[in-house]
C-alpha cells in the first residue's frame, strides 16, 4: 500500500511539472488570444479587442492585456475569464503594473492613466503627448513624451482608496522624439527615432546623459529600436543596429565591445533564460528567418528558416525549447534548443503574433 501511494505521489508531481506552462498567443486580425497548453493549442479567449499590437503582463496570478484601440482587460491566466476591461483611450501604446495600481501610457488623449488593479481610474496625468517608455522605480512613474521630447518623473503622493496618485518630481529635456525605453537598476535608458543615439537617466542620481551609437565605420545607427528587442546578459547589452546587418555589443557602462555581422537588418533580440543565446529576428526578405547567436563567442552558430514572416520568439523557462511565431503560415514553430532542431510546428492559431508565457 505505501508503495502504491509513493507511485502516486510520483505521477502527481510528473503531472504537476509537465503543466507548469501556458502560452497567451495573441492572434494579431482575430481579436483574441489563441491557449498552447502541453505542446497544442487548447483554447481561445475572443473578444479581446484590437490585437494589433496586443501585449500580456503576469504579475502573479493576475493577468493584464492591452489592446491597441485603449482597452485595458484584467483576466485570470489560470481559468482565463475576463474579470475587468477598462478604455484608457482610443490608442494605447505601453503600461506597467505596480504594487497597487497599473499604469498606461497613451497616444491618442496624449496622457497616463493611474488605474487601480481591479481597473478603477484614479489619475489622468495629461501631457499634451504621445506618451511610451513607462516603466517603474522604486516609487516613481517614469515615461517619455515623444512629442515634448522629455523624459517625466512622476512621484507616488497622497492615497486614493489605497491606491497613490503621482505627482511630477522632475522633467529631462532629451532626444529628439523618443518613442520607446527600458529600465535596468536605477537606469532608465530611453530611444529615438530623430537623435543618433540612446539617454540615460541615473535614476538616484537625477542625471540625464546622450550616448551616441554607431556602426562599422563609426557610421550612426538611423534609430534605436524597441528596447523590448534589446537583450541584457550579465555583462552585456545586444543592441540590434536598424539600418544596418549587424547585432552592436555593449558592457553593461555602455562601453562598445564588437558588431556581430547578422543574415539581414535585425529587428528583436531575445535572451534565452541561460543567458547562453540569443534569437534574433529580421525585417524584409529576411522576415522567414531567425539566427541563434552564442553569448560568449559572439557568433552565430544556427539559423532556421520558415515559410513566412517570423514576428516574435519566446525561450520556454522549464524545457530546452523556442517558441517561434510565424505569422503568414499560421504556425507557432518549436525549436529544440539542447541539438538545435525544429522539432515540431503548432496550428489552428490565426495570425500569430506576441507569444507570452505564464508559469504556475
Amino acid at each position: 500500500m505505501r508503495y502504491l501511494f509513493a507511485i502516486l505521489v510520483l505521477l502527481l508531481s510528473m503531472q504537476t511539472l509537465q503543466a507548469k506552462e501556458k502560452y497567451f498567443v495573441v492572434e494579431r486580425e482575430n481579436n483574441s488570444l489563441a491557449i498552447i497548453e502541453d505542446g497544442l493549442t487548447k483554447r481561445y479567449m475572443k473578444d479581446m479587442h484590437n490585437m494589433n499590437h496586443g501585449i500580456v503582463k503576469f504579475d502573479g496570478d493576475d493577468a493584464y492585456l492591452i489592446s491597441r484601440d485603449g482597452y485595458v482587460v484584467k483576466f485570470d491566466p489560470k481559468t482565463e475569464k475576463k474579470e475587468a476591461e477598462y478604455k484608457t483611450s482610443k490608442s494605447a501604446i505601453g503600461f506597467v503594473i505596480g504594487k497597487n495600481y497599473v499604469a498606461v501610457a497613451n497616444y491618442d488623449d496624449k496622457s497616463v492613466d493611474i488605474l487601480s488593479r481591479d481597473l478603477t481610474p484614479i489619475q489622468k496625468i495629461k501631457t499634451g503627448s504621445k506618451n511610451v517608455g513607462i516603466k517603474i522605480y522604486k516609487d516613481m512613474l517614469i515615461f517619455a513624451q515623444m512629442d515634448n521630447d522629455k523624459v517625466s518623473v512622476y512621484k507616488e503622493d497622497k492615497l486614493k482608496d489605497g491606491v497613490p496618485t503621482f505627482k511630477k518630481l522632475k522633467e529631462f529635456d532629451v532626444g529628439k522624439m523618443p518613442f520607446d525605453a527600458m529600465i535596468q537598476g536605477n537606469t532608465y535608458i530611453v530611444g529615438f527615432f530623430l537623435t543618433k543615439g540612446f539617454g540615460v537617466v541615473d535614476l538616484d542620481k537625477m542625471t540625464y546623459k546622450l550616448i551616441k551609437v554607431t556602426a562599422d565605420g563609426d557610421k550612426p545607427v538611423l534609430k534605436v529600436p524597441h528596447f523590448g528587442f534589446w537583450s541584457l546578459s550579465k555583462d552585456k547589452t545586444f543592441i540590434p543596429a536598424v539600418g544596418d546587418n549587424k547585432v552592436l555589443v555593449y558592457d553593461k557602462k555602455f562601453n562598445f565591445i564588437k558588431n556581430i555581422s547578422v543574415q539581414g537588418l535585425p529587428v528583436f533580440t531575445s535572451l534565452s533564460p541561460d543567458k547562453k543565446y540569443i534569437a534574433i529576428t529580421f525585417s524584409g526578405k529576411d522576415f522567414p528567418t531567425i539566427q541563434i547567436v552564442d553569448t560568449q563567442t559572439l557568433k552565430v552558430i544556427k539559423t532556421f528558416n520558415f515559410p513566412a514572416k517570423v514576428l516574435h520568439v519566446r525561450w520556454s523557462n522549464e524545457y530546452p525549447q523556442l517558441y517561434v511565431s510565424v505569422n503568414g503560415a499560421d504556425q507557432v514553430s518549436v525549436i529544440d534548443t539542447k541539438d538545435w532542431y525544429l522539432e515540431r510546428d503548432i496550428y489552428q492559431v490565426k495570425r500569430p503574433s506576441g507569444i507570452f508565457l505564464y508559469n504556475y
